[in-house]
């Protein structure tokens, strides 16, 4: 995962960094990533998943893949109950506040199907600092006389050499890839992020390539108009995917909210039957459908067009 500066300076310099689009389909983008790769996941809980992505990959019949995200919600259950991913990297793994624990990785992680690496919230943000930034580790309090520490061997313990002080070094994470839905980016690459920015930044530089998946494909004049906002440039894109509702039933700052009525049933769902729930739930809503329209459908006209009016709601609020 983690791998030398050198390494990643020979990575980068392979890569096509010229400016051409890149627009692709939700499966031609499925394939490029390949069983056993490590797949950062941007965005954080229920906030700008990349969900149609990841429903492309399951579909696909991905697996044994590693996947870290900062904060992991019940796309770590789709993850873990389609077996397309045998380990996740993260800091929290629940559905929410509201629904609890996620009973799904409770199952797989006692029976020995598949394994949970806890850290610290702002370890994970560090881990993909340091490989954005190219160097192998960085020195951090997080962690340090808590409990967390004792299940991670990976860490190390130093005396800083300029006050003496205790520090922590944690290792950087990189990604083979990354998968960030943005509000908007251009054909090329260039993406733009609203609302809170999580660690995606980071994740872009960090990964080797990256794939988007964006609500809308706009021009790149449009992006020039504000180029404050872009956080993730061209050179780092592999694929831009345009897929409008690509978080449903989570949600896309300021385009639309969580669907939580179709939240509440899901959460009733598998934790009421951990396996068997999720059998049903991803033979209904994964496997079922033929395209990302057609999931839609299942999701119901009705509520996603609630969960946009009340995300246009807080934007202009």
């Amino acid at each position: 995962m983690s791998e030398t500066y050198l390494e990643l300076r020979r990575k980068l310099a392979e890569r096509d960094r010229s400016l051409h689009e890149k627009v692709m389909s939700l499966e031609a983008a499925a394939g490029l990533v390949k069983d056993g790769e490590t797949v950062g996941i941007g965005g954080s809980t229920l906030s700008r998943t990349p969900m149609a992505m990841i429903w492309a990959l399951i579909r696909a019949g991905r697996k044994r893949l590693t996947c870290a995200r900062s904060i992991t919600s019940s796309e770590g259950d789709w993850l873990f109950g389609s077996g397309a991913c045998d380990r996740v990297i993260t800091s929290w793994f629940s559905q929410g506040i509201v629904w609890g624990i996620s009973k799904v990785m409770r199952h797989h992680v006692e029976t020995g199907k598949a394994r949970f690496d806890e850290w610290s919230h702002m370890s994970v943000g560090l881990r993909f600092k340091a490989g954005a930034m190219g160097v192998p580790f960085l020195p951090v309090r997080s962690m340090l006389g808590s409990d967390v520490l004792r299940q991670r061997p990976e860490p190390r313990e130093i005396d800083c050499p300029f006050t003496g002080e205790k520090l922590l070094l944690v290792p950087a994470l990189n990604p083979d890839v990354a998968l960030i839905h943005v509000q908007r980016c251009d054909p090329y690459g260039n993406a733009q992020m609203d609302g809170l920015p999580f660690m995606d930044a980071d994740l872009a530089m960090a990964a080797n390539r990256v794939i988007l998946t964006t609500e809308r494909i706009v021009s790149n004049d449009q992006i020039r108009r504000a180029p404050d906002h872009t956080k993730i440039p061209f050179f780092a894109v592999e694929a831009v995917v345009e897929v409008p509702f690509g978080c449903a039933p989570h949600e896309c700052g300021g385009i639309y909210e969580p669907l939580y009525d179709h939240m509440d049933y899901y959460t009733s769902l598998v934790n009421k039957d951990p396996v068997g729930g999720m059998k049903e739930y991803l033979d209904r809503y994964v496997y079922g459908p033929k395209t990302w329209v057609e999931y839609l459908n299942l999701l119901g006209l009705g509520p996603l067009l609630d969960a946009a009016l009340r995300g246009r709601s807080i934007a202009n609020a």
